[in-house]
């Protein structure tokens, strides 16, 4: 989006493909961002191959770009680091906001980030780079964007600080589907968690990579609910399909809905789902463990399972 409230005919107001940094840019020269403005550009359609910027809502980039990559092969070579990024869903507007600087819109002037969007970015997906042992680079530097009164590319998404529904967070910590191995092996997993739920879950939002994902009230089924009330369990669940996109997305595996059976661990104010096993007819191991799971007793946790 262009401040203020599109006021340029670009599509950039519309949805987004989202997601995740992993990787640094190799470079940048001091004074670069200065000394692009004098320099002179052309305009180049987005390639296909440019795949972290293809099909973001305009089809015409200037090069050389905002970070001074001069041909096309470099570019791309540049760009596709930050794919790894995308797909950890760190904040919905980290495309916008990478593209923005690696493919710059064509028009008659440079249009840059917003300063609040790049601030917004870097909120979200820095403490997910440092999982990965990498610092926000200071060719990122919000500081040298412009403030949101001037013409630039604005936030997209709602931060996470307003009223609205949270921004899905990435988690440093992956989680997978289990293979339901033996039943014996998923009993002591369940016993070894604070909470074990057996669940539906919904895609809302199936057009960007950041997805909205509903559970189905109706098919909750609490299995052990630990330190919290056996009533509080679907709300937390619902806290945790908010804010965990990369564990949701993972478990999920691109499909719209799914039963699961899930465990983890309480922590402060929200769950944090570690085990996930697919409620399919062919895992008749969990099928049988979850049979088991009324009458088993958990070694030295005698009480403590519902």
């Amino acid at each position: 989006m262009v401040t203020a409230h599109c006021r340029h005919p670009l599509r950039l107001c519309d949805p987004w493909l989202l997601g995740v940094l992993m990787y640094l840019l190799l470079w940048v020269s001091p004074g670069a961002w200065a000394s692009y403005l004098r320099r002179s550009s052309s305009c180049t359609p987005i390639p296909p191959r440019m795949a972290l910027c293809y099909n973001i809502g305009y089809s015409e980039m200037r090069i050389p770009n905002l970070l001074e990559h001069e041909t096309m092969p470099e570019v791309i070579q540049q760009s596709s680091s930050w794919l790894p990024l995308l797909a950890r869903e760190c904040h919905p507007d980290a495309r916008i906001f990478l593209c923005s600087l690696f493919a710059p819109i064509c028009l008659d002037r440079l249009i840059y980030p917003c300063r609040s969007l790049c601030e917004a970015v870097k909120r979200s997906c820095a403490p997910v780079m440092a999982c990965y042992g990498y610092p926000w680079p200071e060719i990122l530097n919000c500081n040298k964007f412009p403030a949101d009164h001037e013409l630039c590319i604005a936030a997209v998404s709602t931060d996470e600080n307003s009223t609205s529904r949270r921004i899905p967070r990435a988690s440093c910590k992956d989680c997978e589907l289990e293979e339901a191995s033996t039943a014996r092996e998923i009993l002591e997993n369940l016993c070894a968690n604070d909470f074990a739920v057996k669940i539906r879950i919904l895609r809302k939002n199936a057009t960007t990579s950041i997805s909205d994902f509903d559970l189905d009230a109706s098919r909750v089924e609490v299995l052990k609910h630990g330190p919290l009330l056996r009533t509080e369990v679907p709300g937390r669940l619902q806290q945790w399909l908010d804010i965990d996109a990369t564990c949701v997305h993972n478990i999920m595996r691109g499909t719209h809905t799914g039963v699961f059976v899930v465990s983890g661990e309480v922590q402060s104010d929200k769950v944090v789902v570690n085990k996930a096993y697919a409620w399919q007819k062919k895992n008749r191991n969990l099928h049988q463990a979850v049979r088991r799971w009324k009458h088993h007793h958990c070694p030295d946790q005698a009480g403590q399972k519902v």
